[in-house]
């Protein structure tokens, strides 16, 4: 029986990949006779997802030591296994595998990184784009992001980074140092951790940060928020900025559509309020799976009470995308219905993203109801904030200024 249920164990798994049809997982079971079991194994497999012991098994890894960096963050275990420490997965990876991210990976009882210094994307975007809207606005930053992921979102609009393994995309050698020059070469004001979920390659990014700390330069994340404690107040030592997507405000949707957690999110949030770093948040509404304006409405309450009124709040509208194309993009009427509920419970700053030309695009002052901010989409057409306050009627405005 134990064989048995081993076999459904990494068939249940492959489920919850998406790599085997549920019918076929539970065919399998009708043959070896343990359909009460199977069903028990697979909703299991399926409520969390798989740890690094059933992580992917192809491609199998090929460590090149020379090339390799120790990783932060895990603790040694029985023989060779290790867990790895750093995001709330936890994984726990066997000899010659690798975590859920598919870019941290065991070596001989020690944890490396695949991707430290190897970023797949680099360019220069508006730091409106992230969004990062009270961050040294109108200016632009130096993006990296590399393979992988500690979330499987269906809606991912960069998968084909964050659903890719190392050997899957093109990546070029980039040290700390050589990213913190070439920021200072193009002139820009800051360097961002984006595109797939800088969490896994926390090493190098810590590194960059720290460096660019040391030179002058502004850093920021923008994460899914389910990194551990530890590293993250470690991290927001060198960061100026963090921007967190936070996906919803129902554990099933996280479960459901991004194989993760909610908890851990709210948990960063949390943190990185109390460690004083700024910090603006992300909603990306969904039609018909996060659009219900009684959880919104909770979500909001939510980040009043814990996080505080002044944080800004970002509803940004949906476009079809990866595994999730048969929705269609968010009605503009729902955004502007989560906006006026956020703005009814209190929360001062609430906009609009992802629908240029849009009035709440912009940002307005809490106190006078002036613009203190207008853009179209990423362009910054105006600024009314002078020296922290909104030139109108003085009021305090929050936000990492220039």
């Amino acid at each position: 029986m134990s064989s048995t249920r081993h076999d459904l164990s990494k068939l249940a798994r492959l489920v919850a990949y998406r790599k085997m049809d549920r019918r076929e997982f539970l065919s399998q079971a009708l043959k070896a006779g343990v359909l009460a079991t199977a069903a028990s194994i697979f909703l299991t497999a399926c409520r969390r997802p798989p740890v690094a012991e059933v992580a992917p098994e192809e491609p199998t890894p090929s460590f090149d030591q020379q090339a390799l960096t120790e990783a932060r963050y895990y603790v040694k275990m029985e023989g060779e296994t290790i867990q790895c420490q750093l995001c709330f997965r936890k994984c726990i990876i066997l000899e010659g595998q690798r975590g859920y991210c598919t870019v941290r990976a065991n070596k001989g009882g020690t944890l490396y990184t695949l991707v430290y210094a190897m970023p797949a994307a680099i360019q220069v975007d508006p730091v409106e784009k992230e969004p990062l809207l009270h961050f040294f606005p109108g200016t632009m930053t130096l993006c990296f992001g590399t393979a992988g992921c500690n979330f499987k979102c269906s809606f991912c609009h960069n998968w084909h980074l964050a659903a890719r393994t190392p050997e899957e995309v093109a990546a070029t050698p980039l040290s700390a140092e050589e990213a913190v020059n070439k920021a200072l070469e193009l002139g820009v004001q800051s360097i961002s951790f984006t595109y797939n979920e800088p969490t896994v390659f926390y090493e190098w990014a810590y590194d960059v940060a720290k460096l660019a700390q040391e030179r002058g330069l502004r850093t920021y994340f923008h994460t899914n928020g389910a990194i551990n404690p530890e590293p993250l107040r470690a991290l927001l030592k060198r960061l100026d900025a963090v921007a967190v997507d936070l996906k919803a405000f129902t554990a099933e949707f996280y479960q459901v559509t991004s194989f993760s957690e909610l908890e851990p999110v709210l948990t960063t949030l949390k943190i990185i309020k109390e460690e004083g770093v700024w910090f603006e948040i992300t909603n990306l509404v969904i039609p018909t799976l996060n659009d219900d304006m009684g959880k919104i409405r909770e979500m909001c309450i939510w980040v009043r009470d814990n996080l505080g009124k002044d944080v800004p709040l970002h509803f940004s509208r949906f476009f079809p995308a990866y595994k999730l194309t048969r929705l269609p993009p968010t009605p503009i009427e729902t955004l502007e219905q989560a906006r006026a509920i956020a703005l009814e419970v209190g929360l001062e700053y609430v906009t609009i993203g992802n629908v240029p030309g849009h009035e709440a695009n912009s940002t307005f002052c809490p106190n006078c109801g002036e613009t203190l901010i207008k853009r179209v989409h990423f362009s910054v057409l105006a600024n009314h904030i002078e020296g922290g306050k909104c030139k109108f009627c003085g009021h305090p405005i929050p936000g990492v200024w220039m």
